[in-house]
C-alpha cells in the first residue's frame, strides 16, 4: 500500500506540509510551474532549496502581489492589516481555478473544517464567518498546493504523529490569544497533541485542517519500505530544524489487527474436528489448521488455531467451544500484513483463465486460479503442466 507517514515534531503549517510533499514529487519544479499556472489571483509560487541544522530541505515560498511571507508577516505586525473574505467568496475563487473536480472538493472540504472552527469560536454561524489570517490568498495558495500533491502523489494512506503545537501566545487579527489559537485548538479535537519547550505556534489552522482531512490515524511509524523522504521548511528558526518530515513509501495492509485463537484436543475424532473447522470457516475465520502434538503422557492430539478479526472473536470462541471438547482456548492478538491483490483474465488456446496478481514490498507475484487449470486440463484431457507451460503467464 503507498503510504505517506508525516512526523510533525514541529508541528505542521500549510507551506511546511506543501514542502514536504514537494520533495516527494517526481518533477517538483515541473510541478511549480503547474501551480503557477492555475490561475490563483495574485499568487506565485517560488521553491527554495535551503539548509536549516545541516539538513537539505525545501521551502515554497507563496509571493503575493510580489510581496514574499516573510515581509507580509512584518507588514502584519506593524500596521495591523487584515484581509477579510467569507467562505462564499472563496468557494468562488476555488470553483474558477484549472483544477480537476477532486482537487476542488478536497480543497473546499479543508476550507469547511476551517470554517467550522471559526463559526464555533466566535458564536457565529459559518456563512457569516470572516477569515483572517487563513481567508488571505496565500493561505488559499498553500491548500491548493497541497491537495493538488497529494493527488498526483496517488498515495492510498496518510499516517502522522503526534502534533507539537507549541506554546505560550500568538498575536493575530482578534488580538493576542494562547497557543495552540483557538481555531487551532477545535480543530485539532481527537488529535493526539502535545507540546514542549518551544515557546511559539508551531501548527497553524492551515495545518491543522490538512492534517484533519487527509490523515487517516495519528500513530507511531509503521514498517514501511521507505522510497523517498521530503523535508518541508518552516519560515521560523529554532535550536530544532523547523520542518515537516514526510516518508513516502510501501507498507503492508496492516490496517488491521488479528486474534489467533488455539486449543489442544485429545479427545475428539477426525470427523469431528473436520466439522468444527467447516463450522468456523463458514463463520468467516481467516484462517483454520490443525497441529499435531503430544500432551500429557504422551498422548498424541491435535492442536486447532483459528485466526480471525478482532471483531469475530466472540462468534470464533463460542463456535470452538460449542463445536469441539476443549475446556480452554490460548489468544494472541497479531498485526496482519498482506500483499495489495487483484485479479484479471488470461486467454488461452484452451479458454479463459483467471490469474491473481499481489503486490507490495517491492514484490509481485502471480498465480492462475486452480479450479479454472483443472477444468482446462480435465475438458482436453491434458495436464495442468501442459497448461502452464504453453501460457508463461500462467
Amino acid at each position: 500500500m503507498k503510504t505517506i507517514y508525516l512526523e510533525c515534531n514541529m508541528g505542521a503549517s500549510g507551506d511546511m506540509l506543501m514542502s514536504a510533499f514537494l520533495e516527494l514529487h517526481e518533477n517538483p519544479d515541473k510541478f511549480i510551474e503547474k501551480l503557477n499556472s492555475l490561475g490563483i489571483p495574485k499568487i506565485r509560487f517560488k521553491k527554495e532549496v535551503e539548509k536549516k541544522c545541516g539538513i537539505m530541505g525545501t521551502h515554497i515560498n507563496v509571493m503575493v502581489d510580489g510581496i514574499e511571507e516573510t515581509e507580509r508577516i512584518h507588514k502584519h505586525n506593524i500596521h495591523s492589516e487584515h484581509h477579510h473574505s467569507d467562505l462564499k467568496h472563496i468557494e468562488h475563487i476555488i470553483e474558477h481555478l484549472n483544477l480537476s473536480k477532486k482537487v476542488k472538493n478536497d480543497v473546499i472540504s479543508v476550507y469547511k473544517i476551517i470554517a467550522e472552527a471559526e463559526s464555533s469560536v466566535h458564536g457565529c454561524s459559518i456563512e457569516n464567518i470572516h477569515f483572517h489570517e487563513v481567508g488571505t490568498m496565500d493561505a488559499i495558495a498553500d491548500i491548493v498546493g497541497v491537495c493538488s500533491l497529494i493527488n498526483e502523489l496517488n498515495v492510498e494512506k496518510i499516517i502522522a504523529s503526534s502534533v507539537n503545537t507549541g506554546r505560550g501566545q500568538v498575536k493575530c487579527a482578534h488580538g493576542v490569544l494562547p497557543v495552540p489559537a483557538p481555531a487551532t485548538a477545535y480543530i485539532l479535537k481527537g488529535i493526539p497533541i502535545y507540546s514542549n519547550n518551544i515557546k511559539s505556534e508551531l501548527c497553524t489552522p492551515t495545518g491543522a485542517a490538512l492534517l484533519k482531512y487527509f490523515v487517516s490515524e495519528f500513530d507511531e511509524m509503521p514498517i514501511m519500505r521507505v522510497l523517498k523522504i521530503g523535508y518541508g521548511f518552516g519560515t521560523k528558526d529554532f535550536e530544532e530544524v523547523n520542518c515537516v518530515r514526510a516518508f513516502l513509501g510501501e507498507t503492508g495492509n496492516a490496517d488491521e489487527k488479528i486474534t489467533e485463537l488455539i486449543c489442544n484436543l485429545d479427545d475428539m475424532t477426525g470427523e469431528g474436528i473436520g466439522f468444527a473447522i467447516n463450522r468456523l470457516f463458514n463463520a468467516g475465520a481467516l484462517e483454520v489448521f490443525t497441529s499435531s502434538i503430544m500432551m500429557k503422557k504422551n498422548r498424541p492430539a491435535v492442536m486447532l488455531t483459528c485466526v480471525c478479526r478482532e471483531a469475530q472473536r466472540e462468534e470464533m470462541l463460542r463456535l470452538i467451544f460449542k463445536h469441539t471438547s476443549t475446556i480452554g482456548i490460548r489468544e494472541n492478538v497479531l498485526n496482519r500484513y498482506v500483499l495489495d491483490k487483484t485479479e484479471k483474465i488470461v486467454s488461452t488456446e484452451y479458454g479463459d483463465v483467471r490469474v491473481k496478481e499481489s503486490k507490495g514490498y517491492g514484490v509481485v507475484k502471480t498465480k492462475a486460479e486452480y479450479d479454472d487449470l483443472e477444468k482446462i486440463a480435465l475438458e482436453n484431457n491434458i495436464t495442468i503442466s501442459d497448461i502452464q507451460i504453453k501460457n508463461v503467464l500462467l
